[in-house]
């Protein structure tokens, strides 16, 4: 078998979806949090409390979510190989079609024919045999990027709390932050899909985070 050492283009692993995603876990999980303080009857102590464990739940939500980033990097690259090796060792041409459309997306397998799946399959057995890793430093980057974009989305929600002294005026500005921060995840989410009108995803991103954060509050989140 013919070692593979030729340099390749690595793409990033976390894609403007992911990012967004990341961003907007990590804001529904603070402003839920800091959403149960009650201005009302909380003291500095409380509000302190309910601070940290903002922080700390993002912490860890961050760490657990950069964790599966690795999982899943490792699972679909896996199944990846698995699938290509099958194909590589399919002696009937059918059988090695039928695995590439295993594989291919839906929306992909409608428009591809029995030209296209032999072309790739031609492809694939003229490639030779890769032995690099699965895994490599951009994952990792991207799971580290991943931890810090869910922290980091904690702190815009944080900060009225911890520059003025009235809990009521801090609480709304917390609420007003957040939907504007909802408001620019959906507007990105709608310039990378193309979207006709993507200051609509953006508001209808922010009527969604208010949905969302309302429903995980009554089901005691």
């Amino acid at each position: 078998m013919k070692r593979d050492d030729t340099p390749i283009t690595v793409e990033d692993s976390l894609d403007p979806v992911d990012l967004c995603s990341e961003i907007l876990f990590g804001l529904i999980m603070a402003v839920t949090i800091v959403g149960s303080l009650s201005v009302a009857t909380a003291g500095t102590n409380d509000v302190r409390t309910v601070l940290a464990a903002a922080l700390g739940c993002n912490l860890a939500w961050g760490l657990v979510d950069a964790v599966m980033h690795i999982v899943r990097t490792v699972t679909e690259r896996t199944r990846i190989r698995t699938v290509a090796t099958r194909i590589r060792a399919a002696t009937d041409p059918a059988e090695a079609h039928r695995l590439i459309q295993e594989a291919l997306p839906p929306s992909f397998v409608v428009i591809t024919g029995h030209e296209e799946l032999e072309g790739m399959r031609r492809r694939l057995l003229a490639l030779p045999l890769s032995f690099r890793p699965i895994l490599d430093r951009h994952d990792v980057s991207a799971a580290v990027r991943i931890f810090f974009y869910v922290v980091i989305a904690t702190f815009p929600v944080v900060v009225p709390f911890l520059v003025m002294n009235d809990l009521g005026r801090a609480m709304r500005t917390a609420q007003a932050v957040t939907l504007v921060m909802l408001f620019l995840v959906g507007l990105a989410l709608g310039r990378y899909a193309g979207h006709a009108h993507p200051l609509r995803t953006g508001v209808c991103m922010a009527i969604l985070g208010v949905a969302l954060v309302a429903a995980v509050k009554a089901l005691g989140g």
